[in-house]
């Protein structure tokens, strides 16, 4: 019709869509290909049966293609708040860019892809995150609640949380056995988990256990490149004070401890990192054991002291070993 019109830079073409078969905004966008001035709609698609078309999703859609629509939607839930105030209508959970579930991922695929787009991410740059078309704060939302954790989430949402919430960068192998400690925990509760709820649930597991064995005192000193250590610990309710000798701290401890009764294991892999800045920050230590059974454990332990660190996430290994058998 445009390309046949009479008088054609004389006719504004408005568009008028309603949403009845569900293609409102794609008919619209289709149009506006084809040459349309103008687009009428509404806030949210507000309007009869089953609405208008949704005038801030395609300015939105516009938005993330690079054309600006000329609207200031940059408070959008502002804009929500007034709305539902006035009309006394809600607009739904799931209704694009505006829905209060829009920027929320459950599924344990979704989580990933979003964790390992947003770790990608360049300031600057232009967005380019899976599953999210728009930066949530150009909008004046918050994608610090983009992963939220129920029964089905994965691991991978689950470690976003830990790191970007409370600092905790778990070793990849590490993913995996929170996933399921939170998991569980999210089919107990029968409900979402809290990202307080994530991190007392790893505190939890990992950094609260004083059972069987407790770490009373430990230090060492070196001489000739060997590292000699001395413990105090509780296991099973007596007390042991144990010596070793070895390259380091940590295979030090592992020696000492050989005289405790102890099951016998290996360390298989070490990280660690500072959690905070400055003078006070304090060093997180994750170490996995595997036991002479073959199965293995993640333990965790934070000091201000790097090396005390270590040696508490060995004794948190221990204790989770220990529970699990």
């Amino acid at each position: 019709m445009c390309t046949h019109l009479t008088r054609r830079d004389s006719t504004i073409v408005s568009l008028h869509t309603h949403n009845d078969r569900g293609t409102g905004i794609a008919a619209t966008e289709l149009s506006l290909l084809a040459g349309a001035d103008r687009v009428e709609g509404t806030l949210f698609g507000n309007g009869e049966r089953t609405g208008n078309l949704d005038i801030v999703t395609v300015a939105l859609n516009l938005l993330t293609h690079g054309i600006n629509p000329g609207l200031d939607l940059s408070d959008l839930n502002a804009i929500r708040d007034v709305y539902e105030r006035c009309t006394r209508l809600e607009v739904p959970p799931r209704q694009p860019y505006a829905g209060e579930l829009v920027f929320t991922a459950f599924s344990g695929s979704h989580q990933d892809a979003i964790k390992k787009s947003l770790s990608h991410q360049k300031a600057g740059k232009p967005w380019d995150v899976l599953y999210i078309p728009i930066d949530p704060a150009d909008i004046g939302r918050s994608y610090r609640a983009i992963i939220r954790i129920n029964s089905q989430s994965g691991k991978g949402g689950v470690a976003y949380i830990l790191e970007k919430e409370f600092g905790f960068q778990l070793p990849k192998p590490m993913h995996k056995e929170i996933g399921r400690i939170v998991n569980d925990l999210a089919d107990e509760k029968g409900t979402e988990l809290t990202s307080a709820d994530i991190r007392d649930a790893f505190r939890r597991e990992y950094l609260e256990r004083t059972a069987p064995v407790a770490l009373e005192h430990f230090k060492t000193t070196e001489r000739d490149s060997t590292v000699r250590c001395e413990a105090r610990i509780v296991a099973n309710g007596t007390p042991h004070t144990l010596t070793g000798a070895g390259n380091g701290p940590i295979d030090a401890f592992v020696r000492a401890l050989g005289s405790a009764g102890l099951p016998k294991f290996d360390v298989v892999s070490y990280a660690e990192h500072s959690l905070g800045a400055g003078a006070e920050a304090k060093a997180v230590s994750y170490i996995q054991i595997k036991m002479a059974r073959g199965a293995a454990y993640f333990g965790a332990g934070i000091d201000t002291n790097i090396e005390l660190a270590s040696i508490k996430a060995i004794v948190s290994a221990i204790n989770r070993a220990v529970s699990k058998r």
